[in-house]
Order: C-alpha cells, then sequence, then structure tokens
C-alpha cells in the first residue's frame, strides 16, 4: 500500500477547510510542553543544509516512535522521495534505499501508529506529520510507522488538518525545506535526484533550546 497523502482527499478537504479551520483553531493552546525540563531535538542533514525539528508531548506514540528510529539510524539514507512545491517534502521510507523507484512510499518498519489526532496540532508551515493509507484500507487513520512529511506551504495546509497526526514542528531549516521542494522530479513527484537523508537526535535543557533556536513559542 501507497503512504501518501491523497490528492483526492486533499480536494475534498479543501472545501469545507473555511469551516473546519476556525474550530479547529480551538484545539491549539493545551499543548503538554511547558514542564519539560529537558527535550529532545532531532536534526535531519541533507545536501542542502539541516532541517531541526522538536516533537510534541502530547503525541506521545509518535514521538517515542521516531526518538527511536532517528537514534537507532532506521532513517540515515533514506530518501524524501516525494516532493510537491507549495504543499510539503515526504520521507521516512525505507524502500528509498534501493534502486526500485517505483517501490518508494511503500515501505515502513512493518507496523503503524494508533492517530493521535486529538492533540489537535494544526498544518502550519514547517509542521512535521504522518503519512498514512487511504481511509478506504485504514478507516481509523492509523499512522505510518516510518513515514513523515513537512509541510512546505507558507500559509500552512490546514485542509489536512484532523485527518493526518501531526507530531512535531520545525524550528530551524525552512531554507532548506524550501530547496528540497523544488527540485526537478517526475510524474510522480519523486525527485530526479535522491535527496538522502540521516538524522542526529540530542537531548537538551529546555532552556538551552529555546536559546539556541529562539523557540519559546513551542513551550507555551
Amino acid at each position: 500500500m501507497l503512504y501518501l497523502l491523497s490528492i483526492s482527499f486533499v480536494m475534498k478537504k479543501i472545501f469545507s477547510y473555511a469551516i473546519a479551520f476556525q474550530l479547529l483553531l480551538l484545539g491549539t493552546s493545551c499543548f503538554a510542553q511547558k514542564n519539560l525540563k529537558k527535550d529532545h531535538v532531532v536534526t535531519i542533514h541533507t545536501e542542502f543544509g539541516d532541517i531541526t525539528i522538536l516533537l510534541y508531548e502530547n503525541t506521545p506514540l509518535h514521538k517515542k516512535n521516531f526518538i527511536k528510529l532517528a537514534s537507532e539510524g532506521y532513517y540515515n539514507n533514506t530518501t524524501f522521495h516525494r516532493i510537491i512545491q507549495d504543499f510539503m517534502i515526504q520521507g521516512g521510507d525505507p524502500n528509498s534505499k534501493d534502486k526500485d523507484v517505483n517501490n518508494d512510499g511503500t515501505g515502513g518498519p512493518g507496523y503503524t501508529i494508533p492517530n493521535e489526532l486529538s492533540a489537535g496540532h494544526l498544518h502550519e508551515p514547517g509542521a512535521v506529520a504522518a503519512a498514512r493509507m487511504g481511509d478506504n484500507v485504514n478507516p481509523k487513520m492509523e499512522s505510518s510507522g516510518s513515514q513523515f512529511y513537512i509541510v512546505q506551504n507558507a500559509s500552512g495546509t490546514h485542509f489536512l488538518d484532523k485527518a493526518y497526526t501531526v507530531f512535531g514542528q520545525t524550528i530551524k531549516g525552512m531554507d532548506v525545506v524550501n530547496k528540497i521542494a523544488t527540485q526537478a522530479k517526475n510524474q510522480s513527484d519523486r525527485p530526479l535526484k535522491d535527496i538522502t537523508m540521516t538524522m542526529k537526535v540530542e537531548k537538551l535543557k529546555v532552556k538551552k533550546i529555546i536559546k539556541k533556536y529562539d523557540c519559546q513559542n513551542f513551550y507555551q
């Protein structure tokens, strides 16, 4: 099964966005970040530069899984296999390590993650969210065990709110996300040249994170 953001789904959701977004805004003030003393910082290294992300405490299943995989080197040498300018960049498929471009987007660690949509995080610019299979084969909206995407659109992609679990936020490197999104690609939105990644996970004091990345809003 292909893990991706369904274009047909997007077209259906965009019509209901104006009403839905107003309701979703009500759920953004209860982030469980305030009391953290230390937190994990994930840096995604690419040839275009680094993307630094933080993960939300109130999406614990996604956070724990992502940190575990990244710490184990699972994502190293995988690629951003799907890029759509003014939308998002998608990666995290272990199949993207091999030479068969036709299986990109179909792989994972062999499990899915229950959705954590109730956390209420929105598809703001730089949001990190989990890809998943479509509703017709995945009615519980469970997330891929490894594939993720980063919102590149400068206005966000709010028509995806409450449909795909947002579990993190880019705090540095949106210029890198933008560069990746503009690379040459084929008709399947796969880059013509592999855009590989490696990841580094650091556990730092929150005060140090805020000072280094000027991201105090993440912890409010």
